[in-house]
């Protein structure tokens, strides 16, 4: 592995934009992995994180955007904006469906919401040195969970054993034109990190924040989830029940999740080096809930 200065893949550049979508949800199942509750429910774990995540990542982006000296990025970060904005919106429409298939979610968003918006949120700190620190911190936050987002949309993209087992393609589709997009932005929250602070010892500290935080939340989510599914009698879940469905290829493989951490904490990580922008592109243009760009152009 080089040691020299991260470096983006030049290649990888492209004007971000959001894309309209569009997704019917009357067909698909609580179950949408057939015979497989406590996948499902793992990735369903998605639709209750990301709303409120996302609005929060644009949030924090909003408020350091004249910070951006830099043109390119500064497009990239409204690109960035505009893709996280719909992707909240979109899996935001999940829920209704999810509570009349009898699966009622709010306790746990409710949750979900107070972590991003009062333990995450701006604070009431003095102007200067506290303020500037919050804000650094919550940028470089950012940075570690998108390592995780476009390690999740790569997988996706990849995982044909979905496909194998009769998953609800609408479902395929919202989660691999998601993954597609993180995929397409995932160096815009690193390379706005590395333009504002680029610590090294905050992206480690923040690095173990991140990964502690996504793991807490999200076992608490499958939790709920299972709990309070209607249709399970034994509805547990443990994490030999991850590890297995991991092996299978119907959830990310443990060995992967833990190899991805020392690249995010290598030097010399950058994040074109992973994923593959072509694949995500291809994706982006044959996706059937992508709604075709207007005449103009425009989104």
């Amino acid at each position: 592995m080089s040691h020299n200065r991260p470096e983006p893949v030049t290649s990888e550049r492209i004007e971000l934009k959001a894309r309209e979508v569009s997704f019917d949800w009357a067909e698909t199942p609580l179950h949408w992995i057939p015979g497989d509750p406590f996948a499902t429910h793992t990735i369903n774990v998605l639709h209750l994180l990301l709303p409120a995540g996302e609005r929060w990542f644009v949030h924090v982006y909003q408020q350091v955007l004249p910070r951006v000296r830099d043109e390119r990025l500064r497009a990239d970060v409204i690109g960035f904006i505009g893709q996280e904005a719909m992707h909240s919106q979109a899996h935001d429409d999940v829920l209704p469906h999810l509570k009349r298939l009898g699966l009622d979610p709010t306790p746990y968003t409710a949750q979900v919401d107070w972590l991003f918006e009062r333990l995450l949120g701006d604070r009431t700190l003095p102007p200067g040195g506290p303020r500037e620190w919050w804000l650094m911190e919550r940028v470089a936050l950012i940075a570690a969970i998108e390592h995780y987002t476009a390690f999740l949309g790569d997988w996706v993209l990849n995982a044909d054993e979905l496909d194998r087992r009769g998953a609800d393609p609408t479902m395929l589709d919202l989660l691999r034109w998601h993954g597609a997009e993180e995929v397409e932005h995932r160096s815009v929250a690193f390379e706005l990190f590395t333009h504002l602070d680029g610590g090294y010892r905050r992206r480690v500290r923040t690095w173990a924040t991140a990964f502690s935080a996504l793991v807490f939340l999200w076992q608490r989510g499958v939790r709920f989830f299972m709990a309070n599914d209607p249709s399970l009698t034994d509805g547990r879940a443990t994490f030999r029940q991850y590890h297995r469905a991991g092996r299978a290829g119907l959830l990310p493989a443990t060995p992967d999740l833990l190899r991805s951490v020392p690249r995010y904490l290598s030097r010399a990580y950058h994040p074109s080096q992973e994923g593959d922008t072509a694949q995500a592109i291809a994706y982006l243009t044959t996706s059937p809930g992508v709604r075709p760009p207007g005449p103009s152009g425009g989104h």
